[in-house]
Order: C-alpha cells, then sequence, then structure tokens
C-alpha cells in the first residue's frame, strides 16, 4: 500500500499562526476525519470513550423528545380544541404501536448510529440513492434546525411570561431568542464534549416538575366536576356522536406530530450505550438490547405524560389562553404551574424548562453535526471545512438566525415545520423496516409495518395540506444541501479519490519487470478487449509516440462500477491477455483512478510513469459533463489535472501523452 498524502510534519516544525491565518487554524481545528468519533451526543465513541447506562442515554435523547412537554400540551389544544385529549390518545397508539416498533426495528439493522437514512441509502443504486439520502437529508435538517430555533423560541416565551421577568424585555422575543442561539452556538464553538450528565439532571429535574404539576392539576380536575361536564358537553354538542367524535379526532391527530419527535434521535445515539462484554462490531447485541429498553421506556413516559398534560391543560385552561397572546400559549403546563402552585414554583418551572428547551437545542446541534459528514464528505458532496465542527456551528447558527427572523420566534408558526421533518423521518423509517421484513420473507412484519406506513404516510401528507409551511421549508433545505452538494463534487472533481491502493502479484511482477528507464503504459477502453483492439491501440501509440520497444508496454483498463461514489479502494490486477500485460481495476470513475494508479506506481518502483491516450471525440463540454457525472469522458486533460494539483514538483510527475 502507498499513502497518496503528504507525511505531517514535525510538531517543532510548526509556527504558531497569526492573525487571519490564527482564525483559519482555530476554525478548522477539531474532529478527527471520521464522522463517528465527532463530538457531541450523536458521535459515535471511539474504544477509549466512557459507555453509559441505557437509562442515562435516554436523558440525552429527553432533550429533544422531553423537552416537548414545554409547549405539546398548548400545541396540541390550539390544534384541535377540546378534541385535544382523544387526539392525544390517537398519538399514543401511534406512538406505542406504530413508532416504537418501527424504531425496535432500526435499531437492530442500524446498531452504529447510522439510523433509517443509512437503511435506505440501499435501497437505490448509484445516484439515485445518493440524491434520495440528500433528500432525506433535508427533511432531517428540517427537523433540526426546527428543534433550535423552535425549542429557543419556546424558551423565550417561558422568560416573557414569567411575573419576575424584566418589563424592558416585552415585546423583544426575537432578540431574545437570538441570544439564547447565539449561545448554544458558543457552547459549540468552545466544544461540547460531554453532554450526559448535565441531560441526567436537566431531564430528572423537568419530568419530576411535570409530574407535580400534572398531579396537582389531576386533582384539581377531580375536585372540579364542573369544568369536566363543561368539557365534555363542548365535545359532544360540537361534533355529536361519539362515533362522530373518534372520527374527528383521528382527523385532527396529525396537527399532534410534535409528539413523536426523538425516536430518530434515539437511535441516533446508540453508540452511547455501554454494551455487553461479548458485543463485536457486527453484533452489538447488548447495545442494541439497551437502545430498544432506550425507546421503550422513553415513549412509555411520554404517552403517560401526553395523555394527563393533554387532559388536565384542556379542561382548566380557557380555550382564550392558548390563542397567540394569550398567557397559555405555547406554555399551557407551566401556566397551570404559576395559577396552582404560587409564582414561586412556576419560576422554578420556568427555569427547567428554559434549561431544557435550550439545551434541546444542543442536542440538535449535535445531531446535524454528526449528520451531514456522515454523509456528505463520502459523497464527496461537501467542501473541505465540512469536515471541522466550527464553521459549520457558524453556517447552522446563520440558518437558524434567518428562520427565527423569518418567523418572528413564533413557536405556533414553527409547528408545521417541525412536525414535517418528524413525520418525513418517521415515514421513511416505517417504509425502510417494511422493505427490511418483506426482503426477509417476513410475511406478518410485512404487513403489519406496511400498515404502519400508510398511517403515517397519511399522517404526513395531511400535516402537509393543513401546514405546507414545513413541506416548503424542508424542500428549501433540500434545494440547498443538492446545489451546494453539486458544486462540492464539481471542485472537488479533480482530487484522487482512493482510500488505498494494493497491487496483486501478477500486477507488482509487469512493472517490477522493468527496473530501469520509463514505464510505459497505454490507456484501453474495457469494453472492447478483442486482440486487434488492443494492436491497433499499440500501433498507434508506436506511431505517434517514440516509445521504444513495443514489448515493454503495458495496457491500463478502468473498469467503472458506480460513477456516483467519490471515494474507492483499488485492487489493481495483473492480466494476461491475447499476449498483452494489462493492469486491470475497478474505480468509481476512469483519469482519477488512472492517475492514483500511476502515483503509486512510481512509489513502488521509483520510477517515472508515462500514459498515453488518444483524444476523444466529441463536444468538449459534454465530454465534461460526462466525467463529472459517469466517470468517463475527458480523460487524457482531466488526469493530467489530477496529477498536477496532487504532485506538485513537475519532475516528479506521472507524464501525459495524447495523440
Amino acid at each position: 500500500m502507498t499513502s497518496l498524502s503528504h507525511a505531517p510534519s514535525e510538531p517543532g516544525d510548526r509556527l504558531k499562526p497569526k492573525g487571519t491565518h490564527a482564525l483559519r487554524h482555530w476554525l478548522m481545528e477539531g474532529l478527527p476525519e471520521s464522522s463517528g468519533k465527532r463530538q457531541g451526543p450523536h458521535g459515535k465513541p471511539s474504544a477509549a470513550d466512557k459507555h453509559h447506562s441505557w437509562w442515562r442515554v435516554m436523558c440525552l435523547t429527553g432533550l429533544d423528545y422531553f423537552s416537548t412537554l414545554g409547549y405539546q400540551p398548548a400545541i396540541a389544544a390550539l390544534a384541535a380544541g377540546v378534541l385535544a385529549p382523544l387526539a392525544t390518545i390517537v398519538l399514543v397508539l401511534v406512538t406505542l404501536f406504530g413508532a416504537l416498533p418501527v424504531y425496535k426495528r432500526v435499531a437492530r439493522e442500524s446498531p452504529h448510529g447510522a439510523g433509517s437514512i443509512a437503511m435506505l441509502e440501499k435501497l437505490l443504486p448509484k445516484w439515485w440513492g445518493k440524491l434520495f439520502v440528500l433528500a432525506l437529508l433535508g427533511f432531517a435538517a428540517t427537523d433540526f434546525m426546527i428543534t433550535i430555533t423552535l425549542s429557543a423560541a419556546d424558551a423565550t416565551a417561558h422568560v416573557l411570561e414569567n411575573p419576575f421577568a424584566p418589563k424592558f424585555l416585552d415585546g423583544q422575543n426575537v432578540i431574545i431568542t437570538l441570544v439564547l442561539i447565539a449561545a448554544l452556538a458558543a457552547v459549540f464553538m468552545r466544544g461540547f464534549k460531554e453532554a450526559i450528565g448535565i441531560a441526567v439532571v436537566l431531564v430528572g429535574v423537568f419530568l419530576t416538575l411535570n409530574l407535580v404539576v400534572i398531579a396537582v392539576s389531576l386533582v384539581h380536575v377531580v375536585g372540579s366536576p364542573l369544568l369536566t361536564a363543561d368539557w365534555w358537553t363542548a365535545l359532544t354538542t360540537q361534533h355529536g356522536s361519539p362515533v362522530m367524535v373518534v372520527a374527528v379526532a383521528l382527523l385532527v391527530f396529525p396537527r399532534l406530530a410534535l409528539g413523536l419527535s426523538g425516536f430518530e434521535t434515539g437511535v441516533a445515539v446508540m453508540p452511547q450505550i455501554k454494551g455487553r462484554p461479548s458485543d463485536t462490531e457486527a453484533n452489538p447485541e447488548g447495545r442494541i438490547k439497551g437502545a430498544q429498553k432506550l425507546l421503550t421506556t422513553a415513549a412509555l413516559i411520554m404517552s403517560t405524560f401526553l395523555i394527563t398534560s393533554s387532559l388536565a391543560t384542556t379542561i382548566l385552561i380557557p380555550a382564550a389562553e392558548f390563542q397567540p397572546g394569550g398567557a397559555a400559549n405555547g406554555r399551557a403546563l407551566a401556566y397551570l404551574s404559576h395559577q396552582l402552585l404560587g409564582e414561586g414554583f412556576g419560576t422554578v418551572y420556568d427555569i427547567s424548562t428554559i434549561a431544557i428547551l435550550w439545551f434541546a437545542g444542543a442536542s440538535a446541534m449535535a445531531g446535524l453535526l454528526n449528520l451531514v459528514p456522515r454523509y456528505l464528505p463520502r459523497f464527496g458532496m461537501a467542501p473541505a471545512w465540512a469536515g471541522a465542527v466550527r464553521p459549520l456551528v457558524l453556517v447552522f447558527t446563520a440558518i437558524a438566525v434567518v428562520i427565527t427572523i423569518i418567523f418572528k420566534a413564533d413557536v405556533d408558526a414553527q409547528g408545521g415545520a417541525y412536525a414535517t421533518g418528524v413525520l418525513v423521518l418517521i415515514t421513511s423509517a416505517a417504509i425502510a423496516v417494511t422493505l427490511s421484513a418483506k426482503r426477509k420473507k417476513e410475511r406478518a412484519k410485512t404487513i403489519g409495518f406496511g400498515a404502519v406506513s400508510l398511517v403515517f404516510l397519511y399522517t404526513t401528507v395531511a400535516n402537509s395540506i393543513e401546514r405546507p409551511d414545513g413541506l416548503k421549508i424542508a424542500l428549501l433545505f433540500i434545494l440547498g444541501i443538492v446545489v451546494v452538494s453539486l458544486l462540492s463534487r464539481m471542485r472537488r472533481a479533480f482530487e484522487l479519490r482512493a482510500t488505498y491502493i494494493r497491487m496483486d502479484e501478477a500486477a507488482m511482477s509487469f512493472v517490477a519487470a522493468l527496473d530501469e528507464g520509463a514505464i510505459r503504459i497505454i490507456s484501453h477502453d474495457p469494453k472492447t478487449r478483442n486482440a486487434a483492439a488492443y494492436r491497433r491501440k499499440l500501433n498507434h501509440a508506436v506511431t505517434v509516440n517514440e516509445m521504444g520497444d513495443p514489448h515493454d508496454v503495458l495496457f491500463m483498463e478502468v473498469i467503472v462500477d458506480d460513477s456516483s461514489d467519490f471515494e474507492t479502494a483499488l485492487e489493481v490486477r495483473g492480466v494476461m491477455r491475447h499476449g498483452f500485460k494489462i493492469l486491470e481495476v475497478h474505480g468509481s470513475n476512469v483519469p482519477n483512478t488512472i492517475a492514483a494508479v500511476l502515483l503509486h506506481v512510481r512509489d513502488a518502483t521509483g520510477l517515472i510513469p508515462h500514459i498515453y491516450f488518444r483524444w476523444n471525440e466529441g463536444n468538449p463540454i459534454f465530454n465534461l459533463l460526462k466525467f463529472l457525472f459517469f466517470g468517463e469522458g475527458e480523460i487524457a486533460p482531466v488526469t493530467r489535472e489530477v496529477l498536477r494539483e496532487a504532485e506538485p514538483d513537475l519532475t516528479q510527475r506521472p507524464w501525459v501523452h495524447v495523440g
């Protein structure tokens, strides 16, 4: 194996950067190239890192999942009115009998934190698969970005509605939200290494306070039968028979889809879970069981809180208070904590809610920092700086600022976008496990998961029709990701793309036989492998170029397997065909593969190889597009350009001849 990159300099050779170089050094400093080792709760820890019990990691997931209690009951009451408790029951049934089984299966089939996107990546071949993943990344980005902005906006609502908040903060929702987002960015610019301990404290305190508020609220419900009777009367009067009540509840349940958030995060944090001593990388059974316990426990806890909180808030809070500008808008449980337990307890509840909502944004930011580098660099669709945390933090923060300003830090206005991102990810996961069950010929599970997929598909479509802003934002994210990805791919078109190169014994014997002079190689199209084609190619090269003994000439054939792949491992085989010596190699494109092999041959033999081409016929622009998308086309000039960028020393650069 030959390294294709320059050796790192010694520490003593490095001078401390100054000025703009110091800033660039600081921005690019940070994480290793492997996205699985990135910082944050969604990262895959190295073998030396500490793993955690599943219940502690559940608290990490809870930053995203449980924190929705800060705004979910109010959004449910605003969306479904008196039907909110019944619609919430439908949501819980979908959670326990739909989303939970789906993600328990995802945890088993994707135990390294890649999630359902990785499962779906395998379904479509080549460029279609890449574009499909980019689309899902757009919806995932919508989910995580709106988590940051919506959580910060709701934290702002809790700040402003607290009776002890300074008066000068009134009406400053956008500014306060932007300050919270900036503070979140500052955490990641400084370095975000361990969140488990903080998450356990925040989630523990938050759930305890919610338990107290809901318990006291239910006591008031029991002690106020008139309020319950008024709610029931309004329910039956507005919607008629019980059958109609259930039917309408099923129709309005998609508006409550925010309560499904957190499942994708749950499988993303799997690498943090402590497994069994017998776990292997290929079969981490202990980690899988821990993740399934995490998902089940979190779903049961959240389902209990959702039903009880929805019932208490719908009965005890006047409907007008849920409307925009109302005291319970976006903060129903906080409203009850102040009303029923006093301003002191209410303030403690507000502080806890503000903290977990803000830190939910931290969980989402960490998810973005791991999700984007997990796919885009591997596709060649990310700029070089996408491998560092700080530049990405600045980009995501800028996007969050724009979203906050557009939506004016309004929790209700962002609910549709958030729900769209959540629902698309869950729907894609349901489809992925359905297809997985079908491939394994599990008929009963295929039918069951197929039915769940239809439920989520209906929910997604209904939510998108009713609140199209979420779909519009997701499409903007998808468009942005696709455009940036393709531009990055074109910008990186002339890089060496070999992860490593290995030559078999026959190939090494071919190049080792030429122990002096130049190694002369003719590029040949593997589509024509008859003896006459090789002879014509050799005669042409000998006629046009001074090649010496034609018996010493080698041929090189690159077989393009999947041109959508960016980096590939190259295995060079030596083949005798019709009496000609041929170096055969499979790659994702022709010119970059040829350049990588030439540099490898140079390093292995100490001789400078010469490569011979014929000019391609056809329009050069069309040939360039063929190279970008199919790995063929303008082979000769692109090979020369790749070699020029890879080897700046002209005397050490392999020669390119075209005739």
